[in-house]
């Protein structure tokens, strides 16, 4: 769908805009009515549905924690107040508290706010600390039993994240049967492509579009009104008014405004607002416990492969005899890959073409389906019966769980590519070998074999990067498990 032009005059009607409109006399601050019903409705479906979640959750876990320590230590009588549908009251403090923390650590605001598993255990782990700090206040010779405790504080963290992976996955199948309307704002040269990748997304609507420098005029917040779009995303907006102008304009209406960034830019969100010398900056420090979750990473990944490869060790021997009954040659494939800082590796796979597939690339070179740098065809004819179905599930690349455990790869991080394709690597693009490779990744879970310019794939790359945290990693692995059951983008 190519977006309908926009103009001045396109669509204004004063009777819709009349009243949303800044006053000169209001705080910018103040919101107006939302227009947008729809989305208004899906706010609340969605918060409703986490909160009701996270609420069953934590009544399931102290269920089974108070069941495992019902021949132990009871509630002291002190901290039961009262008691309501089975729960004493001190239950109904600890769910208060630990909603109200989520909504002020905006876990209920949007959607990818449900995938913040770790961020949820975190802060339930929080309070159930600070209980510990309120009781010995409230009564210094009181204490809750251990036992109890501790289980309903792990089985709390346990229960809640699973909840949310799957009421999750029940939102994201409620709100993909409506796509959300999209207005988009970007320099000339861009507006095009921008308003392409955007429409060619199932999940998304393009309602109407304008150049960036006219952003922070009227006219456009009039016209961005009239088409009742659910989000604005902006590239390359002009400095000036910027917040003054089009971000409390939309945030007085309700409508979400995306912004593209630069790569510099996506640091700015690990950054504290902060007066420095008289001037407002971004403060970005270095953690108290540096490294202590690049360990945690390590870690994970040498246990949970060296697991996986015990318990997949039937799956690999069925996988190897399909291999070897159905084409001559060895059931594993090794290529040179470009890893950590350039350093030279070889990768392990399940061989899924025929023997002699290198040799045979020069000559389907011209038949490349991508931008030149990676080598990519829908229907490469060297590929195995047996490796289209390997490619479809990505269970070829179950064998470099053995390069995990050499320390070579991660489960999640940038893909190693070929020396062939890092060959004609710009500059730029040699940034992604500052990290360990991984088997799967941001690129993977964004689009796979559906994205083209290979400068796309890096800008996801470079995002893992400069917003790397263990959440992202454990939100990577989950979208990739999503993903590879329904054969999505793999061929």
């Amino acid at each position: 769908m190519t977006p309908r032009p926009t103009s001045e005059t396109n669509n204004y009607n004063p009777r819709t805009t009349a009243n949303l409109q800044p006053s000169s006399q209001a705080d910018i601050r103040a919101s107006r009515p939302a227009p947008q019903v729809r989305r208004s409705q899906r706010i609340y479906l969605r918060r409703v549905c986490l909160i009701l979640s996270d609420m069953l959750s934590l009544a399931l876990a102290w269920k089974c924690a108070q069941f495992l320590n019902q021949f132990y230590s009871p509630v002291p009588s002190p901290f039961v107040w009262w008691t309501w549908l089975g729960f004493p009251s001190i239950f109904w403090l600890l769910v208060l508290c630990t909603i109200a923390t989520f909504a002020q650590c905006r876990l209920y605001s949007y959607l990818s706010a449900a995938k913040d598993y770790a961020r949820a255990g975190q802060l339930i782990s929080y309070i159930y600390l600070a209980s510990l700090v309120a009781s010995y206040f409230y009564d210094p010779h009181l204490d809750l039993p251990r036992s109890l405790f501790f289980s309903a504080w792990f089985s709390s963290v346990i229960v809640v994240v699973f909840a949310r992976v799957l009421t999750h996955l029940l939102l994201f199948k409620i709100e993909a049967r409506q796509p959300t309307t999209v207005f988009i704002i970007a320099p000339a040269s861009q507006l095009q492509t921008l308003s392409q990748v955007v429409d060619q997304q199932p999940n998304y609507s393009v309602v109407g579009a304008a150049i960036s420098s006219t952003a922070n005029s009227m006219a456009i917040f009039q016209t961005i009104v009239a088409r009742r779009p659910e989000e604005v995303l902006a590239e390359s907006l002009p400095n000036a008014e910027l917040a003054s102008s089009l971000f409390w304009r939309l945030r007085s209406v309700g409508i979400v405004l995306r912004l593209v960034p630069s790569s510099r830019e996506m640091i700015y969100r690990r950054g504290i607002p902060e007066i420095f010398a008289s001037l407002p900056t971004l403060r970005v420090e270095t953690p108290f416990f540096r490294g202590i979750d690049y360990r945690i990473k390590r870690w994970s990944d040498f246990l949970m492969s060296a697991i996986a490869l015990f318990l997949l060790a039937p799956l690999f021997l069925i996988i190897a005899i399909s291999i070897k009954s159905s084409s001559p040659g060895s059931v594993f494939f090794r290529q040179e890959r470009t890893g950590l800082h350039g350093k030279v590796f070889h990768v392990w796979k399940f061989r899924t073409m025929v023997v002699n597939a290198p040799t045979l690339q020069a000559s389907l070179e011209q038949q490349n389906e991508s931008d030149g740098v990676m080598f990519k065809l829908a229907q490469d004819p060297r590929i195995t019966p047996i490796g289209k179905w390997l490619r479809r599930t990505s269970l070829d690349e179950l064998p470099q769980l053995l390069n995990v455990v050499a320390g070579q790869m991660s489960l999640v991080g940038p893909r190693p590519l070929p020396l062939r394709d890092t060959a004609q690597f710009q500059p730029w693009h040699h940034v992604r070998h500052r990290v360990l490779p991984g088997i799967t990744g941001l690129w993977q879970i964004s689009g796979r074999s559906s994205i083209k310019s290979f400068d796309d794939a890096v800008r996801l790359d470079l995002h893992y990067i400069d917003n790397w945290s263990l959440n992202l990693d454990i939100e990577i692995l989950l979208e990739t498990i999503k993903i590879v059951c329904l054969g999505k983008g793999a061929y």
